[in-house]
């Protein structure tokens, strides 16, 4: 497995490159474009899960572990964390969201019968994954409301609260722009609170923050690091992006807002980055301080949390009933919640049953992604060196997504 995910991680950087090369100013407009603004929280809401707002105080203290894990030693537990969760890892999204706006309505690849089972096979399972994530890490959070270890019934609903909401909203498109924007504003309130009580109501000091930051300049001067897996956790952070990012490519594809392809990049990979690498610091600097997270703030970060996995359920959940033709138009929106409820909540227990891994969901992504590019040589070469900008059929009307069921 390490050798076919090395394989998948230089086929992915060469063809940023190449893209890069070929098509660096040409105008990247979606089927349905949305402002800048709306189409980066989309891309930031939709592209993260819990595990941004869980992982991370889980995880710092084994970063900085070295008798444990040597491997980590060439930077500190920021950057590592910053490492696994931002910048490089993001040009996945950035590759397949090109690839969907721009590629895809030339090749229609992924028209094919049998890649199109593969791809919703992938979209579906890890739509499970991210919901069985938040299922399992709630005990850590909530512990008030179990021994702090084990799955309780009122996590269960909780889950199943989140599955039910991002089903009904996935419905209506026109729900995205509502659910991304408004959980990008409270993810930012979040992080004012908890940046204001540890550097200004707390021990430390403004300053204090941004000799934290300063921290993840060890990931750019060891970016070289994360090109290739640095160990089996590594690993599955890596399967799960690759997972992630054949989905969010085509979901977010439809509403790139007209940026060029440069721009784009910056969009996907920095813009991001800012906001993972200001949350990041506020947690290890509560994690280096040995600050307790209060009653009222813990909440507020499930809150969040649970909201980000609506986000992401929704745009997963929309992205397979239309692939499939199972939209709410065709079925009725009673029985398209009904069915999609029940598919979510079956697949999430058979995650926690250790019956399904990411990481064989990410193994079938590399695999679609090398089939394309040899799909391309073979049969579209022509049809792809002749592209020079947006298809035809995409305009720059931001009025089209009050228009879209």
């Amino acid at each position: 497995m390490t050798l076919w995910l090395s394989a998948g991680l230089i086929f992915t950087f060469a063809a940023i490159v190449l893209i890069l090369y070929k098509w660096w100013d040409i105008q990247c407009i979606g089927v349905t474009p949305v402002r800048t603004f709306t189409f980066i929280a989309i891309l930031f809401t939709s592209g993260l899960d819990v595990g941004l707002i869980m992982f991370p105080l889980t995880e710092f203290g084994g970063y900085g572990d070295l008798s444990a894990s040597p491997e980590y030693g060439f930077a500190n537990p920021l950057a590592i964390e910053f490492g696994f969760w931002a910048f490089l890892i993001w040009g996945f999204y950035f590759l397949t969201c090109f690839y969907f706006a721009i590629i895809e309505p030339r090749v229609q690849f992924f028209e094919i019968p049998l890649v199109k089972v593969v791809n919703n096979v992938v979209i579906i399972g890890t739509c499970a994954f991210t919901a069985y994530l938040l299922l399992v890490n709630l005990p850590w959070y909530l512990p008030m409301l179990g021994d702090g270890e084990s799955v309780v019934p009122a996590f269960y609903f909780i889950v199943f609260a989140a599955i039910a909401l991002a089903v009904y909203s996935s419905s209506k498109i026109k729900y995205v722009r509502i659910l991304s924007l408004g959980s990008s504003l409270l993810f930012i309130a979040l992080i004012v609170g908890m940046w204001f009580r540890a550097f200004v109501m707390g021990a430390g000091s403004p300053a204090d923050f941004f000799g934290t930051a300063g921290l993840i300049g060890e990931y750019f001067a060891n970016i070289h690091q994360f090109a290739l897996p640095i160990n089996d956790y590594h690993e599955f952070y890596l399967f799960w992006w690759f997972a992630w990012s054949i989905m969010i490519g085509q979901f977010t594809a439809r509403f790139v807002s007209g940026i060029r392809t440069w721009q784009l990049l910056i969009a996907m990979l920095v813009v991001p980055s800012i906001a993972i690498g200001v949350w990041f610091t506020v947690l290890y600097h509560y994690h280096a301080e040995g600050l307790q997270i209060a009653a009222f703030t813990n909440l507020a970060m499930i809150s969040v949390g649970v909201l980000m996995v609506v986000n992401s359920l929704d745009s997963l959940i929309r992205l397979y009933t239309d692939n499939l033709n199972l939209t709410a138009q065709r079925l009725g929106r009673a029985n398209y919640v009904v069915f999609n409820f029940l598919a979510m909540v079956g697949l999430t227990m058979l995650f926690q049953l250790d019956f399904l891994r990411i990481q064989w969901v990410g193994a079938l992504v590399i695999a679609l992604y090398f089939g394309c590019f040899v799909y391309i040589l073979a049969k579209k070469r022509a049809e792809v060196a002749a592209i020079k900008a947006s298809p035809k059929e995409n305009i720059l009307d931001f009025e089209k997504i009050e228009l879209a069921g």
